[in-house]
């Protein structure tokens, strides 16, 4: 059986960027230690997604490069423990600090810099600069090569965001997050991997955080087995509020075997009737008209 054995590092942060580059090297050797192929940290790890009742400037400050030695370090690490991990920063950027994921292969390699496209302008964040694209990579594992994407927190409340990285070949997206896992957003998580038949790893701050409670989660988008007569729970994993490394070992031969077979995804889609998606002009009867090209 072919079992990606995925690690979410549900830890709270430290106070310096110094003690977060040493906690999360000691949770990734953890991980490691418990046979994880892929290590994912929580939203903004760099900082500890601290940017709350503070000054905008005063964060700001915090945002490091995404080449610089905190990031680099992981990339070392992922090397030399021959394991993926996904490290989140406050990252550096010239037209204003992102809320990133860089995604290393287990032989170190950068595979990708995700930043948030869809940044909560509706409070602080409005101080983000959002990302301009989704990505997949191929990323090889002791299990073989799987494509994997990103998302990162409020972009799962936009259906595009997973529907683009399936339409790209994600077979498992990853979503650092730092907000209250509830049952409409774990509904949402949920939706996103059963319409797109991909599984969904979430990875969460722990309930010692403000505004968090762990709940870490991972959704394998396989809704139907052949041998049942109904449906099953996609829900895979489902952390606790406490700090800890939570394991999912997703099971990479039952979902493809489910993909080739299953009428979700892109099996039966309508793209040319979709046009409204992407309609700027067209007056939009919202609730709220905010819009941000």
């Amino acid at each position: 059986m072919n079992l990606l054995k995925i690690a979410l590092l549900q830890i709270a942060p430290c106070n310096t960027l110094k003690e977060n580059l040493e906690k999360g090297i000691k949770y990734c050797r953890k991980a490691k230690e418990m046979n994880a192929d892929i290590a994912l940290f929580p939203e903004m790890w760099s900082n500890g997604y601290n940017i709350y009742n503070r000054p905008a400037a005063a964060w700001k400050a915090e945002a490091i490069s995404g080449s610089g030695d905190f990031i680099n370090t992981f990339g070392s690490l992922a090397k030399e423990l021959g394991m993926a991990i996904g490290i989140t920063l406050l990252e550096k950027h010239e037209g204003g600090p992102r809320n990133s994921l860089v995604l290393f292969d287990r032989f170190g390699e950068r595979k990708f810099t995700y930043a948030k496209v869809h940044t909560c302008d509706f409070d602080v964040e409005r101080n983000l600069t959002p990302g301009e694209d989704f990505y997949v990579t191929a990323l090889d594992t002791a299990c073989g090569e799987v494509k994997v994407g990103a998302m990162i927190c409020f972009d799962r409340e936009f259906p595009e965001s997973a529907r683009i990285l399936m339409l790209k070949g994600a077979e498992l997206i990853l979503v650092p997050n730092a907000c209250p896992m509830e049952i409409n957003r774990l509904s949402q998580l949920r939706a996103r991997a059963y319409e797109n038949m991909s599984a969904i790893a979430t990875c969460n701050y722990p309930e010692t955080v403000p505004d968090c409670n762990g709940g870490s989660s991972v959704f394998d988008g396989v809704a139907y087995l052949p041998e049942s007569s109904g449906s099953r729970d996609t829900c895979i994993l489902q952390a606790d509020g406490k700090e800890g490394i939570y394991i999912a070992e997703l099971n990479l031969e039952q979902l493809r075997n489910y993909r080739e077979n299953e009428v979700h995804g892109n099996a039966y889609r309508h793209p040319q009737k979709y046009r409204l998606l992407i309609d700027t002009k067209i007056d939009k009867p919202f609730i709220r008209n905010d819009y941000r090209e």
